[in-house]
């Protein structure tokens, strides 16, 4: 059945893939903040709108009454939101409130992209129930918008997610696999720190956690990551072996010289025995989302 779909951040990576995975089945209404960055606009509507601006949700609302609303958006740079409090509560918190108050009157299902940073990493991988103790500002506001859905009376779905890849037009922010692709193919030397572990998450199939949600109607939350656990050092090497490149250059550091503004949780990694059975969710392993980003990219 086709649904108004409405998409917040529509121009960084998950959104892109959800209005590639969306637009042929669903009237889809892509926004971000300013022009629309995907130079084939077919098949979607787009308009630009801050989601911190209370006035423009309600509008938006009311133009375009959505079915289903899938909050992409967050101010997600971890050490940035330790220095900038205000703004990163503007971004994630206050704004998630605007939302969710939009969607209690349109009767919207409301499905908000969380992260595996609401936790302290004393205990990866998490299941859903685990208790969350971010040690980031950035963590614990995002701990704050999951908080303003709990208690809510609208259908909500959270999705948490772990470093998220992959590739789109445009793109304004990097990510860690395109960054490991470039420095190892041009031979650089890098310090890579080998004591944070993790599950990266190919966007692709963040973007089909999220059309699972909107499918069976799910509501709760659900561990929406990749499915290979390991080390950030091991992710570099797998990228290496993965595109035959020297792994001579890549050295082993300690997260404790980075010097960074916020604390990052040692280990996460997520069960996805939930997602799986609930969801009929089913990641890539990372070779395999290697694969499918160097098609895109070729």
């Amino acid at each position: 059945m086709q649904k108004k779909i409405l998409i917040t951040g529509s121009n960084g990576l998950l959104g892109q893939k959800l209005i590639e995975a969306l637009k042929n089945q669903h009237e889809v209404l892509a926004t971000s903040i300013g022009d629309c960055i995907i130079g084939d606009t077919t098949g979607f509507l787009y308009q630009s709108l801050d989601i911190t601006d209370r006035s423009s949700v309600i509008k938006t609302f009311e133009n375009f009454n959505p079915d289903v609303v899938i909050n992409t958006a967050a101010m997600t740079d971890v050490d940035g939101c330790e220095e900038k409090k205000e703004l990163c509560d503007k971004v994630n918190v206050a704004a998630v409130g605007y939302l969710r108050d939009e969607c209690e009157k349109y009767s919207s299902h409301f499905i908000h992209i969380s992260t595996d940073f609401i936790f302290d990493g004393e205990e990866g991988p998490y299941s859903e129930t685990d208790e969350p103790n971010p040690l980031s500002y950035y963590g614990l506001s995002k701990l704050k918008s999951e908080q303003l859905l709990y208690d809510s009376t609208i259908n909500w779905t959270i999705l948490r997610t772990i470093i998220l890849y992959g590739t789109a037009e445009n793109l304004q922010r990097n990510n860690i696999v395109l960054w490991g692709r470039k420095a190892l193919k041009e031979g650089k030397p890098l310090n890579i720190i080998d004591d944070q572990f993790r599950s990266p998450t190919l966007a692709e199939d963040l973007a089909k956690a999220c059309v699972l949600a909107i499918e069976k109607q799910a509501t709760g939350i659900f561990n929406a990551s990749g499915k290979d656990f390991m080390s950030i050092f091991e992710m570099i090497e797998r990228m290496a072996d993965f595109y035959n490149c020297d792994k001579s250059n890549i050295n082993r550091i300690s997260s404790e010289t980075l010097n960074q503004k916020a604390k990052r949780p040692p280990k996460t990694g997520f069960m996805l025995t939930k997602s799986n059975e609930e969801l009929g969710y089913e990641p890539h392993s990372f070779e395999e989302g290697l694969k499918l980003l160097e098609q895109q990219l070729n």
